[in-house]
């Protein structure tokens, strides 16, 4: 590594997913199903907020906390759902922002933060970047949360543990009860419970719960761009304990500066939109990727989010995914997220077309191995 580079670095290796994205753009007709971001439009209503916002020149640096147009909306919501006195929101340069402004905000060198296994990409990342510890807790085969092992992984150098239903990247919801059993413990232990709700929006079977119903002082990290199909956008929210967000803001004030402006406006627009039909189109997704895999893989029914993380049929699961780009099938290897190489995640962000075809190259793969 060069000497001008610090050491911090070392944290990240964004080389596998790279690697897959750029195939992706080398490929003359690939089934791509590597992509996690919906492969729907974004809705004309939200598209003309946008419009109308930056031609009416809202187009300079927004307040740090967020413009009142989307925050007031934002809270107002979160009072009505939760009644806390002492949660307050945020508006975020998208929920990675406000990841890594979580991060930088609770952890301290040496501290260990609980992650469980598998994970979202950036996790263990910014938990380095902050100098923290990773605690990894192993949910195979059926990736639901043993709280025995949570329970025994505490330690007193614990300071957080975060936690992702729907997840990515398998899809799989935790139970209301395993959800307010996980909030418990965190309140009991005085420990920092990081809610990762992106998906929140995508859970097909059971109403979506968030820990905070059950632990106040919960911090969440939410966002606009997943539900709505704007990703590029880059518009999340943090909400959470005053102190928590007040120093958060502050963070952010001297990093990201603040989310970008006309698309705050949009976002707000955003939220009267209804998504149903979109968002029943996805549970068809599911379904129909499921129902065409579960005989030729051990595969876990996802509840949420848009992915599905079967196990390799043969092999490792980084040797599966070279022979499915080899059949012009982009899918990711389980290694990128999880200390294991067994299991391959499948986007079915994708036209009905594209699934159809990538199904065909995943069932060939299986059954000629």
């Amino acid at each position: 590594m060069h000497s001008w580079i610090a050491d911090r670095t070392r944290f990240f290796d964004s080389s596998g997913i790279r690697k897959v994205f750029d195939l992706a753009a080398t490929m003359t007709d690939p089934i791509n199903l590597s992509i996690g971001q919906p492969d729907f439009a974004v809705p004309e209503p939200i598209q003309n907020a946008a419009i109308e916002a930056i031609r009416s020149n809202k187009n300079g640096y927004a307040l740090t906390q967020g413009m009142p147009v989307l925050l007031d909306k934002l809270q107002a919501q979160m009072d009505a759902r939760y009644g806390h006195a002492d949660r307050q929101v945020f508006i975020t340069s998208g929920t990675s922002g406000g990841l890594v402004l979580a991060m930088m905000t609770l952890v301290n060198p040496g501290d260990e933060v609980i992650v469980f296994d598998p994970y979202f990409v950036m996790y263990t990342s910014l938990v380095g970047l902050a100098g923290g510890r990773v605690v990894l807790i192993d949910t195979y085969p059926e990736f639901r949360i043993d709280l025995n092992k949570l329970a025994d992984a505490i330690t007193p150098r614990t300071k957080a543990i975060l936690f992702n239903s729907p997840a990515n990247p398998t899809g799989v919801t935790a139970s209301a009860d395993d959800i307010q059993a996980i909030a418990q413990l965190a309140a009991d232990r005085n420990i920092a419970l990081v809610s990762d709700e992106i998906y929140s929006c995508f859970q097909y079977d059971e109403p979506f719960v968030s820990p905070a119903r059950f632990n106040e002082r919960t911090l969440v990290i939410d966002g606009f761009s997943k539900t709505y199909g704007i990703t590029g956008w880059r518009v999340g929210f943090v909400h959470g304990p005053r102190e928590i967000i007040q120093t958060m803001i502050k963070l952010q004030q001297y990093t990201f500066v603040c989310a970008p402006h006309p698309f705050q406006w949009a976002s707000a627009a955003a939220m009267d939109f209804d998504m149903t039909p979109y968002l029943d189109d996805y549970r068809r997704k599911r379904d129909f990727v499921f129902e065409s895999l579960k005989d030729d893989y051990e595969i876990e029914k996802p509840g949420g989010a848009f992915y599905i993380f079967p196990k390799s049929p043969w092999g490792t699961a980084s040797e599966f995914v070279a022979k499915a780009i080899e059949n012009q099938l982009l899918i990711i290897p389980g290694s990128i997220f999880s200390a294991r190489d067994t299991h391959v995640r499948i986007s079915y962000a994708a036209s009905q077309r594209t699934l159809e075809r990538g199904v065909e190259v995943l069932l060939k793969l299986a059954r000629n191995c």
